[in-house]
């Protein structure tokens, strides 16, 4: 059993994980001489192109410093103080930012909405859109989904369209918050394209951070119309990096080289050698499907601690009750065994 001074690796979030090589030495390069600021550099006009290649057509985009702000601005974007925004209940943006996409939609309204494994229901967003379309509620306008889930699911193309079809039938905008989109993609073995504009997406928080970057995330709009004026609002939100170089830089040595995929594809890998090392033990439940970099295991209490005294960290509070083991692009194989020999003992002495 591992002490904690020993563990340099750990199973509590993907944000643990430091910055992969590929964007640390791009980090170095942008750092060799003078370039102008605010985004008029090359490397920002170089990762701009690359993300329209990516996603085969013409994106508007625009880099800020969180997933928080890249979910809230966007959502900002296509809503009024007056119009509501639907979101799956265990949603990022209703429960880990603060209040961000009411704050600056300045008021905009979240309403929830069930389905299983954190996917939307087509029925069910019909069901909360219908229940009030009164001019005293809150208009409904934008639909906020998220690919991975926060249960590390994926929605598969016909899933999509689906979510998509029904939110189109009350003309709702569609925002994606894709803070593990690389993974979702590496899972589904799809093109960008074909899970984002070609499904009716109309923008998306496209985020890297968790694939080995060291901060920033792209709002990229598929529709120019609602990007119209955004510049001023990442400005007036903070979000106007002035040196804006170290935040495109990475993205422009992910992309080129493939890294940004390389890296989920591993992830993903980790979490499915984590969830069949896991599976068999006595005790140990495993809660969602294992699609990308996420496992959600119950186990009893006893063992949690256990394995918290020995210096494993790991969140159990998402959803409560539960373990959530998330793996990174620098998680090993090695890594992962010696978690689950770790579980193993200590549910041998509960």
């Amino acid at each position: 059993m591992k002490r904690q001074s020993q563990i340099r690796r750990h199973f509590a979030s993907d944000n643990y994980a430091g910055i992969c090589p590929e964007a640390f030495a791009a980090l170095a390069d942008a750092n060799c001489a003078h370039a102008r600021s605010y985004g008029e550099d090359h490397w920002t006009e170089k990762a701009n192109h690359l993300i329209s290649e990516l996603f085969e057509t013409k994106c508007e985009v625009f880099f800020v410093f969180s997933g928080t702000a890249a979910n809230s601005l966007a959502l900002a974007a296509v809503c009024q103080s007056y119009h509501s925004i639907l979101c799956h209940e265990s949603a990022h943006v209703e429960v880990a930012e603060c209040g961000g996409p009411e704050f600056f939609s300045n008021g905009a309204k979240l309403l929830l909405v069930p389905g299983a494994d954190g996917k939307i229901d087509p029925t069910a967003l019909a069901r909360v859109v219908q229940r009030r379309l009164d001019v005293h509620y809150p208009k409904p306008r934008a639909l906020s989904l998220t690919q991975a889930t926060e249960m590390g699911t994926i929605y598969t193309r016909t899933e999509l369209q689906a979510v998509v079809t029904a939110a189109r039938a009350y003309d709702l905008r569609i925002h994606m918050d894709g803070a593990r989109f690389a993974n979702a993609l590496a899972a589904l073995g799809v093109k960008p394209r074909e899970i984002t504009w070609e499904a009716g997406v109309d923008v998306l928080s496209f985020g890297l951070t968790k694939n080995g970057l060291a901060v920033g995330e792209a709002v990229v709009f598929f529709d120019a119309e609602l990007a119209r004026d955004f510049e001023y609002r990442r400005k007036q939100a903070g979000q106007l990096a002035s040196k804006m170089r170290f935040l495109s830089a990475s993205w422009v040595a992910m992309l080129e080289g493939g890294a940004w995929l390389h890296h989920a594809s591993h992830a993903n890998a980790m979490a499915t050698r984590l969830a069949a090392g896991l599976q068999p033990l006595p005790g140990v439940d495993i809660v969602f499907p294992v699609e990308t970099n996420a496992v959600f295991a119950r186990m009893p209490e006893a063992a949690v601690a256990a394995l918290h005294q020995t210096g494993w960290r790991f969140y159990t509070h998402v959803p409560a009750g539960t373990c959530r083991l998330m793996c990174s692009w620098d998680t090993t194989a090695e890594d992962v065994d010696e978690f689950v020999a770790d579980v193993k003992l200590c549910l041998s002495r509960v």
